[in-house]
C-alpha cells in the first residue's frame, strides 16, 4: 500500500495524497502542464530543473516509458504531481512503468490529489514554491523548509544542466515525417555550434536532420572559442531559470551578433532579448503545455505550439530598434518571436521541435538553414 504524502505550497495551500516514485521530500516551484501525453519528455526536459510539475490530465503513466523518447540523459523535474497513476501499462514500446522510473532516478511523486483545485489555485495566486513530502507531514516544519528554498527569480540553473565539455551530436534519427514539411537545399551541409543551456535532444535531432553538423558547447563557452569552430550558424538552446541572472552568457551572445547567423529557442530567445538591450519579466504562472496558439505576424498563420517557460521578453524595452516582433501568443499576447531587420538573427519562445501541431513550426529549422545558405 502506498505511503501517505502531502503537497504544500508556500501560502499554506495543502493537498493530501499517496506517495509514488521515490520516498522522501522534494522542493521547487510548483507549475502545471496541460499536455495530455508526453510525460516522459516533460520529466526529462532540463527546463524543468527547479520545478515540481503538475499534470492536469487525470490519468498518467498508462503507456509507460521507453529509452527512446527521452529529451535528456535523465529526468530533471524536482517532483511529479498527478491525479491518478495508471495501474495498467499498455504500449508495445513500453520498457518501464512510471513508478519504478521515478524510483530509479530518486524523484518524489504524489498521486490522488485534486489537480484541478491545484491548477486553479496556481492560476489565481501564481506559481510559487512548494514541496512534496512523504516523510515530513507536519505542515509547520515543512513550510519552514519551503520558505528557505530559493525563489525562481534571480536563479542561475543553467550551470546545473549544461554539458561539461564540447561534444559532437551523433544521433540522426527521424521520429516523424518532419522533412516532408521542410523546404531547404538537401545538398548543402552546415556546421552549427549549439550553446547548451539545457538543450532538448529533439532540437539537436532536428538540426541534424536539416543537414547540420552539430557541435554542442557548454553555457560557459566564450564567443571567441565558438568562432574558432568557424560555424555557419549558432544555436541558442532552451533551459531553466531566470534569464536575467545569466549576464555571463548574454555578454558572449552580444559578441556573436553580426558575425554569424543565430537561431534561439525558449531561454535562448530570452537571452537574445537581453543581448538586444531588452528585459524579461516573470509570468504569473508560466506557459507549460502543448496547446498554445501562436500567430506568425508575417504570414498570419497560427501554429499550435508546445511551451515551457516562466519568463517572457518585454518587447517595449528592446533598445535595438531594428528588432521586430514576429510572433505573438494568442492567449495573452505575450512575445513569442523576434527577428533583426538587418542581421541574420531570429528566435522563438515556443518549442518547434516538440511538434504538437505536429508540423506547424518545422519551417523555423528550414528558415535557419536558408539563412546560413545565404
Amino acid at each position: 500500500m502506498n505511503k501517505k504524502a502531502i503537497l504544500l505550497l508556500e501560502d499554506g495551500f495543502c493537498l493530501e495524497g499517496l506517495n509514488f516514485g521515490a520516498t522522501g521530500e522534494t522542493f521547487g516551484e510548483v507549475v502545471f502542464n496541460t499536455s495530455i501525453t508526453g510525460y516522459q519528455e516533460i520529466l526529462t526536459d532540463p527546463s524543468y530543473k527547479g520545478q515540481i510539475v503538475t499534470m492536469t490530465y487525470p490519468l498518467i503513466g498508462n503507456y509507460g516509458l521507453n529509452s527512446e523518447d527521452v529529451e535528456h540523459s535523465h529526468p530533471w523535474a524536482e517532483g511529479f504531481v498527478i491525479k491518478e497513476l495508471s495501474a495498467i501499462v499498455s504500449n508495445w514500446r513500453n520498457e518501464e512503468n512510471l513508478d519504478s522510473y521515478l524510483q530509479r532516478f530518486n524523484i518524489v511523486g504524489i498521486e490522488g490529489v485534486d489537480t484541478r483545485a491545484l491548477t486553479r489555485h496556481i492560476r489565481l495566486k501564481g506559481a510559487m514554491r512548494g514541496a512534496i513530502s512523504a516523510t515530513t507531514l507536519n505542515k509547520t516544519k515543512l513550510l519552514e523548509k519551503i520558505n528557505s528554498f530559493p525563489q525562481m527569480i534571480g536563479r542561475d540553473l543553467v550551470k546545473e544542466v549544461t554539458c561539461a565539455k564540447d561534444y559532437v551530436w551523433q544521433e540522426q534519427k527521424q521520429r516523424f515525417n518532419d522533412l516532408e514539411y521542410m523546404s531547404f537545399d538537401k545538398k548543402q551541409r552546415f556546421n552549427v555550434v549549439a550553446m547548451d543551456f539545457g538543450a532538448k535532444y529533439n532540437i539537436l535531432r532536428m538540426l541534424s536532420l536539416t543537414n547540420c553538423n552539430v557541435t554542442v558547447v557548454p553555457a560557459t563557452a566564450k564567443a571567441q572559442d565558438i568562432l574558432k569552430y568557424k560555424p555557419d550558424g549558432v544555436f541558442l538552446s532552451n533551459g531553466p531559470g531566470d534569464p536575467a541572472a545569466l549576464s555571463y552568457i548574454i555578454k558572449e551572445i552580444k559578441q556573436l551578433l553580426g558575425k554569424v547567423p543565430i537561431f534561439g529557442i525558449c531561454l535562448g530567445h530570452q537571452l537574445l532579448g537581453h543581448a538586444f538591450g531588452g528585459k524579461t519579466y516573470k509570468l504569473k504562472f508560466g506557459h507549460h503545455g502543448g496547446n498554445h496558439p501562436v500567430m506568425d505576424l508575417v504570414t498570419k498563420r497560427v501554429a499550435i505550439t508546445a511551451q515551457n517557460h516562466g519568463f517572457a521578453v518585454d518587447f517595449d524595452t528592446l533598445k535595438d530598434k531594428d528588432v521586430e516582433l514576429t510572433h505573438i501568443n494568442l492567449y495573452d499576447k505575450t512575445v513569442e518571436g523576434i527577428a533583426h531587420k538587418t542581421l541574420p538573427v531570429f528566435s522563438v519562445q515556443y518549442h518547434p521541435e516538440a511538434g504538437p501541431g505536429p508540423h506547424d513550426a518545422c519551417y523555423l529549422f528550414s528558415k535557419f538553414v536558408k539563412m546560413m545558405g545565404k
